[in-house]
């Protein structure tokens, strides 16, 4: 058992990099933010994540790594922040679970291969966030775009 407390977050990250690569099990020690008492969970690791901060009136919150692993205990897929594993251990047993497929993928439609402005649209639609996006032409009296 490898205590986290007493090693650098890099050595942490490789053990579980390496459990990743060669599908260990790992046991690891929990304490859930607003918890007292620790679990012990036996997981298998799918993928390490990092976390997008969130910046709010009250400061900078979020962040970190997450580990997306199924967990024995439960069969289901869970998330576990870095930050709360106090210990680990990492198994030569391997995985006996399977993750469950991602739902949330849509297929997208196949791309227009002869029309270019068609082609620019279909690309802005795949990014949610530029979905609003139309493209303008710009003048010099544009005062608002000026940084």
């Amino acid at each position: 058992m490898k205590l986290t407390s007493r090693q650098p977050q890099t050595k942490t990250l490789t053990d579980l990099y390496r459990a990743l690569d060669h599908k260990h099990a790992v046991t690891i020690t929990y304490l859930k933010p607003g918890e007292t008492e620790p679990t012990v969970r036996t997981i298998e690791i799918a993928e390490l994540r990092t976390a997008s901060l969130k910046v709010s009136k009250r400061g900078i919150s979020g962040g970190g790594i997450r580990i997306i692993a199924m967990c024995r205990l439960r069969g289901e897929r869970r998330e576990f922040h870095l930050s709360g594993v106090l210990s680990y251990t990492v198994h030569r047993m391997g995985y006996i679970l399977t993750m469950p497929e991602n739902t949330t993928y849509e297929t997208p439609e196949p791309q227009p291969a002869d029309d270019a402005q068609a082609l620019f649209f279909y690309e802005l639609a795949r990014d949610q966030d530029d979905a609003d996006y139309r493209p303008r032409k710009l003048i010099q009296t544009d005062t608002d775009l000026a940084a």
